[in-house]
């Protein structure tokens, strides 16, 4: 079996896969039973000075027949007595020493009271610890969470105050609510980070209700801005992940969170550039024992494809992202309808004939009504085969052209030389 040990800037554990901070990691009872099920790690949920939460704190959107495709949460950090937390991690660590678990903190920005948390913490046997500047809602108004996490002078400064009194490994959990998270990573480290994490959530209002004119959830009628996460925003954070990867300023470890529901998603984000991942809401959604499949899934393709341990993907495919500048203009394909398994629903042609480039026509063949490319017009943009229900029925085949590749960057540079 291929080796899924895990390193996160030195914290260890024996599988990538770890819970994020949040209401699965809320207890010693919770993080006991993940431990059983076999999950490598945990970031306990985030510890501070205990809040009040309010009832009906979750809202879910559904998709057809898919729920929770995205989940919004007005949750705040732990309501739970911080010496209540610190003797459950000590009896979890006692229990799985193998296992990780990150003290996730939140605190104003006071370098004493900082100090004071993270020595508390510490003291109780945490391997880690991640530093919650990017919780967008409750704890954001009372200047922590995102207040912090949304400014990279802040950003820096508290790390610092944490990294400084700290005797292992930081972490900074960074808020995609930002127009580029590369400057807040950049901060964190220069601040001391050992790795980052992200993303967190991301700032939302799931809805409201048609009849009643209650936004959701609603609080005797009234609600607030919460946190968006679920699968619905694994293509923003492996978007974001993969930034951080490739940028030589940040230069540090990356925790993926965002979306992972299963090994699939989680070998997406290590193959971006993440070290391990954490996961939240398929955990909310369908229990502990989705490690099970993660483990076996991650495992087998290891060993399917010849390789020896976690480290040969993580980051194979992140200097596969680049600026748009730069693709190869000359790259050509078009759509190919197979005749034999079209059902003739036309959703290839109406998408076609009404949003993309008019190269889908409906024709008769020896009496037989079929639906035909123009593949001289076709632009290869792919929205025929996304919208057709029949799997394989629409493929994408490579045009020959036997043009060199050649970038935007290239073709521009190319004709300013030829112009007079």
């Amino acid at each position: 079996m291929a080796d899924l040990r895990s390193d996160l800037a030195g914290i260890k554990s024996p599988n990538p896969f770890w819970l994020a901070s949040a209401p699965p990691t809320n207890s010693g009872y919770q993080v006991l039973r993940a431990f059983e099920a076999g999950w490598g790690g945990v970031v306990w949920k985030t510890l501070g000075d205990p809040i009040v939460n309010v009832t009906a704190r979750f809202a879910g959107l559904n998709w057809k027949q898919n729920r929770l495709i995205g989940l919004n949460n007005i949750e705040l950090i732990t309501d739970r007595p911080l010496d209540v937390n610190l003797k459950e991690i000590r009896e979890c660590k006692a229990r799985f020493p193998d296992r990780a678990i990150v003290g996730s903190l939140m605190e104003v920005p006071d370098r004493a009271k900082w100090r004071e948390l993270v020595k508390a913490v510490q003291d109780a046997g945490v391997d880690g610890f991640e530093l919650n500047f990017g919780c967008p809602h409750g704890m954001s108004e009372r200047g922590m969470g995102s207040a912090v996490g949304q400014q990279p002078d802040l950003v820096e400064r508290v790390t610092s105050y944490a990294v400084e009194a700290s005797e292992i490994p930081v972490i900074v959990k960074l808020t995609p609510n930002i127009t580029d998270v590369r400057h807040t990573a950049r901060a964190a480290r220069r601040g001391g980070a050992h790795a980052v994490s992200m993303i967190n959530t991301i700032n939302s209002l799931m809805g409201v209700d048609l009849e009643t004119w209650n936004p959701i959830p609603h609080v005797d009628g009234m609600s607030s801005h919460g946190g968006y996460c679920g699968p619905a925003v694994k293509p923003i954070a492996l978007n974001m992940v993969n930034d951080c990867a490739r940028d030589p300023e940040v230069g540090i470890p990356i925790s993926g969170i965002g979306g992972v529901s299963n090994w699939q998603d989680a070998l997406e984000f290590l193959l971006l550039g993440a070290t391990n991942v954490q996961v939240c809401t398929a955990v909310m959604h369908h229990g502990f024992a989705i490690v099970e499949d993660m483990i076996d899934g991650l495992s087998n393709y290891l060993d399917a494809r010849g390789l020896a341990s976690l480290n040969e993907v993580i980051g194979a495919s992140q200097n596969k992202i680049t600026t748009w500048e730069n693709l190869n203009l000359n790259y050509a394909i078009v759509a190919e309808i197979d005749q034999e398994t079209c059902i003739h629903c036309s959703k290839c042609y109406i998408a076609c004939e009404d949003a993309a480039h008019q190269c889908i026509e409906r024709a008769v063949v020896d009496g037989v009504a079929m639906l035909r490319v123009d593949q001289d017009h076709c632009v290869g943009c792919n929205l025929c085969m996304m919208v057709c229900p029949v799997e394989d029925c629409i493929d994408m085949v490579r045009v020959e052209n036997n043009l060199p590749p050649e970038s935007w960057k290239e073709r521009s540079a190319r004709a300013a030389l030829v112009s007079p």
